[in-house]
Formats: C-alpha cells, structure tokens, sequence
C-alpha cells in the first residue's frame, strides 16, 4: 500500500475535503488509556503480572489490558529492547545498521514471552534483528511473490481468479523478521491506512465480478481502530458476489487485549468472516492468547492458523507437535505451514524443504489430522501456493497401487483402472 498522499472520503457515500486529510479524518493513532469498552479485562497470567511489574512498575493491570496503552508502550529502539533483554552487540549493530530496512516492534505482552537470557530464544530471533540479516543471498529479493506484478492498484493483489489479497495496512503491533512484506510494512508508520485507497480498491472488487473471496490483509488491519475497520469490511459485505471475507492477523499471538468486546460487534456485524491467525511457536499459546481465540469463536468466527517455517525457530517435530496441537484445545484449525519466503537477508531463517516433509511426515498419524497442516511454498515470481507431502504413492504393481503408511508399512490398494 502507497502512503496516502491525497484527501479522500470517509465512506462511499461522503464527498472529498480539500483541508482534511484521510489520516485526520479516520485517526488511526493510539489513542488515551480509557476503558471504554465494557468487555471485561483479560486475565492476565502470572507471566504478564511479574514482567509488568519488572518493567512497567507504574502501569496498572487496566493499562496492561489496554490495547492502546500497549501500542503506546511498545518497544522500537535499541534503549527500549537493551533496557529489557540485555541486547547482545549483534542484535545492536543489526538495529543501528539497518537504516530504512523492517523496523523493530514488540509490544509489552510479546515482550514478556522472551527469555530474556537467551538471545537464542524462538520469539526473540524471530522479532528482534540480528545482521544475518544484513546478509543478501542467491535467490533472494524484496518481493520474491511477484506481487508487485499482480497488483492493478495500489493495496490490492489479484493472483488467483476468484481471489483478491486487500492490504489495508502497512502496520503491525510486532514485526515478524521474516515478513514476507518487509519491503513494505513500518514504512509509513503515521499514515497507517488510506480510504482514498480503499475505495479504489473496493471498486476494482466491485468491477470484477470474478471475485467471490477478499482476504483483508496488511500489515496487521486488527490494529486498525473500529470505524474504519468496519467501514472497509462493510463496503466489501455490501458487493453481492463477494461471498467470503477472511482476515489475516497476527494480533491474538501478540496483542490479544485488542479483541475487544466492540470491536467483535464490528466483526460479528460483517459475518461471515473467516480468520487466518499467525502463529509461529507454542510458546505463544498463553491463557490471554487462549481467551482472545476463545472471543473470536464464540462470536461465530471459523478460526484457521498459517505459520512459516523457521530454522532453529520452530524447524523440530516436537515443537510443531505441540504448536500444532495446542491451537486445537484454542478452537484453531491449522491450515497452512509455509516453507519461510527468500525475502532478501532470509538465508538464516530457511530450512531445507525436505526438513519441512520430516514435521510433516511426523505429525501425520501421530496427531489428529485436524491438527496437520498443509506444507506449501509460495512459489517465486507469483506461482502461487504449491502444496507439498512426503512420498505416500510409492509406486502401482499390476492393478495395485502401493502405499506407505506413517509408520512406514507397506500397503496395496485395488485401483480402478
């Protein structure tokens, strides 16, 4: 999504303002500690309650479940993270070398899963930079789906025949340094979203009757305030060949106050949605993550899960066992388990694809199959998802089909010739 750069209206109906811009109009921008949602508070663990008061001594446990206050107090700055995690010189020349580069952002709540005496922890590697990096490799580039090529207008993806990827935004509450998009989100951090944008995009949606499925990305839109939220999912509702909207979001995982009670009247208010929620290791499976999962399905949402694979993250079947198991307890079926994207400085983050096969080859049978993933890579230059499975088929003797079972067994099927 381009930074919004003209004066667009608030909604389809509405006329353009000379003197106002579209930020103004529709402030994204945190806003005061209020609680002005009747939901009640999040539980906070034990976890959350000890770093708080570590850290944030003069934060109330009301501020803690504040969306706001947590966007407010999230840590961007090489003196933010020192001050919690002892940063180690790496992950220092990595946040001062990488000028103009994916931005640092953790909120306190993700902050407070890090072990902070490991700077080989799972979550720390996979938010906080180190100059691997900095490291460009064979393969490698900055938008390696080709979606720029795929792209009518700005903030929109049209890949498959049926489907359009709608970036609503260029923000997120926590940086993933392996973002696929990491060429464009954290670029703009005030201008967050743009209407004028939207409604373009919106009317592309609308001209293009091939389009039954919008997958609302971004960016993270769950940090996008209520009123534009609803505004965009309300105008892709009203265009009557648009049959399913999904959002995809990471926001449960780092920032689970913000499933707030109104902002789930907004989201019960476009049903049917789909969520696609990113999970990347089950040390994020806390009881605040729980009760946000547990918001969202209550309020009638179909609960999905994508993680990316990541080398010396979550690349071990035991770990993604219990990732893979531990979203089913949260009413989250796993749907997609990406090979990592050759985004550039990404060498470090990529397994071989046959260590992906492995986890595969070891939840299946093992789990239930509600629990097993799809293991695709997104194939460069815009090839789309292209799913991939160990060897099952092993071969045909005469009228049967030879088959390998999780444990290995030998098996023949009478094919139907």
């Amino acid at each position: 999504m381009q930074p919004c750069d003209d004066d667009s209206p608030e909604g389809p109906d509405s006329t353009p303002s000379d003197s106002v811009s579209c930020q103004e109009r529709l402030d994204c921008r945190p806003r005061p500690c209020h609680r002005a949602d009747t939901a009640p508070l999040f539980t906070e663990s034990e976890r959350s309650q000890d770093f708080r008061r570590r850290f944030f001594p003069d934060a109330s446990a009301a501020d803690w479940s504040n969306w706001h206050w947590q966007l407010q107090n999230t840590l961007r700055s090489v003196d933010d993270l020192d001050r919690i995690f002892g940063l180690t010189d790496d992950e220092k020349a990595a946040m001062t070398g990488a000028a103009g580069g994916l931005p640092t952002s953790i909120t306190p709540y993700y902050a407070s899963l890090i072990d902070a005496s490991n700077p080989a922890d799972p979550l720390r590697r996979a938010t906080v930079p180190t100059t691997d990096e900095l490291v460009e490799s064979p393969g490698e580039a900055a938008d390696p789906l080709g979606e720029e090529g795929q792209s009518p207008i700005p903030g929109l993806i049209h890949r498959y025949p049926d489907r359009a990827l709608f970036l609503a935004t260029e923000y997120c509450s926590s940086y993933c340094r392996y973002c696929t998009r990491s060429r464009l989100v954290g670029q703009a951090e005030r201008k967050r979203y743009c209407i004028g944008h939207w409604q373009k995009a919106v009317q592309y949606i609308r001209e293009t009757p091939a389009i039954r499925d919008v997958i609302v990305s971004g960016g993270d839109p769950l940090t996008l305030p209520d009123e534009p939220l609803e505004w965009l999912l309300m105008s892709l509702r009203s265009i009557p060949h648009v049959e399913v909207i999904r959002i995809g979001t990471k926001t449960p995982a780092v920032l689970p106050m913000r499933i707030t009670g109104t902002l789930l009247r907004v989201l019960r208010r476009a049903n049917p949605l789909w969520m696609s929620l990113h999970f990347t290791h089950p040390t994020e499976l806390t009881p605040e993550t729980g009760e946000a999962c547990a918001r969202l399905a209550d309020a009638g949402l179909p609960l999905g899960s994508q993680t990316v694979l990541l080398k010396g993250v979550n690349d071990d079947v035991p770990a993604m066992r219990s990732l893979m198991t531990g979203l089913m307890k949260f009413r989250v079926r796993p749907y997609y388990l990406y090979q990592c994207d050759p985004i550039l400085g990404s060498a470090h983050f990529r397994t071989p694809v046959a260590t992906g096969l492995d986890i595969i080859r070891g939840l299946r049978g093992h789990v239930s199959g509600y629990a097993v993933p799809q293991y695709v890579i997104d194939a460069p230059g815009g090839g789309g998802k292209i799913p991939l499975l160990p060897e099952y088929v092993t071969g045909r003797d005469g009228d049967d089909i030879l088959l390998r079972n999780f444990r290995g067994c030998e098996y023949r099927y009478p094919d139907v010739m």
